[in-house]
């Protein structure tokens, strides 16, 4: 039996009803304070206590363990077979499949397995997981978020001594991996604990390189070859090039030799497009730039000496710091030098002499990077001294634009490869700068303070997401882009060309004054000159010009000295008769002017 409780009440007591709706809140009762019950309020008065027993709290701080993942490399072997069946034997396997597939357990484990395949792949095809709803919907125009761009990763030079990192190339398959070539070039700064290596690393693990690249000099340069994703090459400090493939290990497959190899430091190095994707071309201080073939690097397979002159002269010839080489003009190269110039040139010429073509002289020092608009190949970049300067191949007395004098030296710049109107810039001050010429010519559109430390090396990703920055101290900072300064923009192309098409055309006129202003001159100075010819026979001699010159010099002193004295002479005779006048005054009106009288005499005697 259960125990049931019963309560009983009257609804009179049950209070107001609830009814539960939406409605604004309403003020129901309001009671006033009364002042009689005020007054008989009693203050309590406050007691202090002391407590002795409190817990003491403390702030701690406290790391957490690092993550350290290793790369692993797995060997499938084909295996499952009888011990009497040997896997490589062809005729082994064949009559071993034919015994299994006569087998009635076999025949029918395939049938069952059969109907749960069928289930899966329907499942699949039903239901997409890798399907994009908004792919087709295009991003509303209006709203832009600000550039801007955040730390990824530092790699940093996991030796004690710490060196500058020179040169950075991306992986060309996956852009999951990083080379850094690392060598100190301060003059007298290197040391004997200093290491040679140089590495390639993980951008998912930043704690230790993935593998070790061990040269016999300090790289200063080196490329991944993007036909093949596991070899690199390399230039040293001692102007030998090195050869690398990541399957064989660390030490270089082939280095060239001493003897036939650059006589400076190679600051530059590229791989050139041919059917082989074996061959690359360097560039070094010595003043040479060398053709290779990485298969065979006993010797140059060709060699261009850097002499304006074209007389091959290599002790006239001009230091090379930078190479721009691109795909779709196989027989054009630039070089950029260390005396400002850059020197245009054709491997193709029948003549050594006809393959320097021409010049472009623009800045005041070394120039550090040089590379074509992956859009408009004719249209170049260069960075030197204080400025970032954009070239036309049609113009060559001077830039089509420029960026204003800096406060700190950049070093390195390059392209974007998505947006035709973005170049990036590192400073010496540790700044990367972002141009969007389309939106802002004067100042860069974003600027970014890296590290504390001078960058001296940029490299950025083939999808132009990822930037890669490399500092005086050993450290490669990588750098996401934000979606707006990494995305074609809408008819960004089409004003890009119709930007340099304007200035190109801007340059002409002037370039073509400025030949009339040189022709005008010229023309004046042989017409003087055969004025003087004409007044030769009567010229007079040093002696002669001398002795005009002292008299006409005392001729127009004396000249001055007669000015000066018939001055005077004009001012005391406007005085005498001042005095004549007043005192012709003082004697019709003596009673009115003795005071004065007296003073006047006084005054002029």
């Amino acid at each position: 039996m259960e125990i049931v409780h019963v309560y009983t009440k009257l609804r009179g007591e049950l209070g107001r009803q609830c009814l539960f709706s939406d409605r604004p809140a309403e003020l129901l009762v309001d009671v006033l304070p009364e002042p009689s019950l005020g007054q008989e309020f009693i203050l309590k008065t406050p007691r202090e206590q002391a407590q002795q027993v409190g817990r003491d709290m403390s702030e701690h701080q406290v790391n957490t363990e690092r993550f350290e993942s290793n790369s692993c490399g797995i060997n499938h072997v084909e295996g499952g077979w009888p011990k009497d069946v040997n896997p490589e034997e062809m005729e082994q396997t064949i009559r071993f499949r034919k015994k299994v597939e006569k087998d009635e357990s076999y025949i029918n484990s395939v049938l069952q397995l059969a109907s749960v395949m069928e289930h899966c792949i329907r499942q699949n095809n039903a239901v997409d997981i890798y399907q994009e709803y908004l792919e087709d919907e295009e991003e509303e125009e209006g709203i832009q978020e600000p550039p801007s761009a955040k730390t990824i990763n530092v790699f940093r030079d996991p030796n004690e001594v710490k060196r500058t990192i020179t040169g950075l190339s991306w992986h060309p398959d996956s852009g999951r991996k990083l080379a850094a070539a690392y060598s100190c070039l301060e003059f007298q700064k290197t040391s004997k604990d200093m290491s040679l290596d140089s590495y390639i690393w993980d951008i998912e693990n930043p704690n230790r390189p993935e593998m070790t690249l061990k040269p016999t000099s300090p790289l200063i340069c080196l490329d991944y070859n993007p036909k093949d994703s596991h070899t690199l090459v390399g230039g040293s400090f001692n102007g030998q090039i090195a050869y690398w493939d990541t399957r064989r290990g660390s030490q270089p497959v082939e280095c060239s030799s001493v003897e036939h190899s650059h006589r400076d430091p190679v600051y530059k190095i590229v791989w050139l497009q041919s059917k082989t994707g074996t061959d690359a071309f360097s560039a070094s201080t010595d003043g040479q730039v060398l053709w290779w073939d990485v298969r065979k690097l006993s010797e140059p397979t060709e060699r261009l000496v850097l002499d304006l002159g074209r007389e091959g002269n290599l002790n006239r010839a001009l230091g090379a710091i930078s190479l721009e080489f691109e795909a779709t003009m196989p027989t054009k190269f630039m070089v950029g030098t260390e005396q400002g110039v850059v020197v245009s040139c054709n491997r193709k010429a029948k003549t050594p002499a006809e393959k320097i073509v021409c010049t472009y002289d623009g800045h005041h020092g070394p120039i550090y990077a040089l590379q074509r608009n992956p859009f408009f190949p004719k249209n170049f970049l260069t960075v030197g001294d204080w400025t970032a300067r954009i070239w036309s191949e049609d113009i060559k007395e001077s830039s089509i634009m420029w960026t204003k004098y800096q406060m700190s030296f950049l070093t390195d710049a390059c392209w974007s490869p998505v947006r035709p109107s973005v170049f990036f810039t590192v400073k010496m001050d540790g700044v990367l700068d972002i141009w969007d010429i389309l939106f802002k010519q004067n100042d860069p559109t974003l600027s970014l303070k890296v590290c504390d430390k001078a960058l001296n090396s940029l490299c950025i990703q083939d999808n132009g997401r990822l930037v890669a920055c490399g500092s005086q101290q050993g450290e490669a900072t990588l750098l996401e882009i934000c979606s707006g300064l990494s995305t074609l923009q809408k008819n960004e192309k089409n004003l890009l060309a119709a930007m340099f098409e304007r200035e190109t055309k801007r340059e002409k006129i002037l370039e073509a004054r400025q030949r009339e202003i040189r022709l005008k001159e010229r023309s004046r100075s042989e017409q003087s000159k055969e004025e003087e010819g004409g007044q030769e026979e009567g010229e007079e001699s040093p002696d002669q010009l001398i002795v005009r010159a002292e008299n006409d010099f005392y001729s127009m002193v004396e000249m001055e000295q007669r000015r000066r004295k018939e001055r005077e002479d004009e001012s005391n005779q406007v005085l005498h008769l001042l005095v004549r006048s007043c005192l012709s005054l003082v004697l019709l009106c003596p009673p009115l002017f003795c005071i004065s009288r007296c003073r006047t005499v006084d005054t002029f005697g």
